[in-house]
């Protein structure tokens, strides 16, 4: 199914209708301000294991990415981190950007690699936001790529073509307009000093 919704307005009833898909175990494709990610309830280990199974990856090494409506709730999920890594994410965010955080215990279990560590996004998008927010949680995410070739990562923009691909493997797409092709720039706050892991859409410049 593909639903399509407002990118600066999204309309309440539809996205009742994507909520409930979230809170039933269900996936699904939506846009964000950078890539379509994969999403879905951070507490449903059912949707977990279906989205390690849609990208193929194991779930014990998954870099899975937390999607928050603010940094609020962010350290409901990771240990504490110093003043100056929390200056650079509010500088940073909302925008295109992906933080690696030192996670705490109260990380869904599928998710505690043996690193325990959790990507942190705070996408520039009201879609996004909305969701998040009607959620009360923040969605586990990861991007999207193009099913027909397995050796290039492309990263597909129009959701009728992603609706294709995909229409069998998730609960629904949600149409926002077409897509970027540049992911988030990612930066690791694990260490003693934030290390740049990707460059992306993020202009890193600490």
């Amino acid at each position: 199914m593909i639903l399509e919704l407002h990118p600066d307005n999204p309309e309440p009833r539809k996205l009742k209708q994507i909520l409930d898909i979230l809170k039933n175990d269900g996936v699904i494709i939506y846009p964000t301000d950078t890539v379509y990610g994969l999403g879905c309830n951070i507490n449903s280990h059912k949707a977990m294991e279906r989205i390690c199974a849609i990208k193929r990856i194991d779930p014990e090494k998954a870099n899975l990415t937390f999607i928050c409506a603010d940094l609020s709730n962010i350290s409901d999920y990771t240990k504490p981190f110093s003043t100056t890594v929390y200056k650079i994410m509010k500088k940073c965010l909302p925008g295109p950007f992906t933080f690696i955080l030192e996670g705490n215990n109260q990380l869904p279990k599928l998710l505690k690699n043996k690193k325990k560590t959790v990507g942190i996004r705070v996408p520039n998008s009201p879609i996004v936001r909305e969701l998040v927010m009607g959620l009360g949680m923040p969605l586990l995410s990861t991007s999207i790529k193009n099913l027909e070739d397995d050796d290039i990562i492309e990263y597909p923009t129009d959701p009728y073509e992603i609706h294709e691909q995909y229409e069998h493997l998730v609960d629904l797409v949600i149409d926002g307009g077409f897509g970027g092709n540049i992911p988030s720039t990612i930066v690791d706050c694990t260490g003693d000093e934030p290390e740049l892991i990707r460059e992306g859409l993020g202009v890193w410049e600490f």
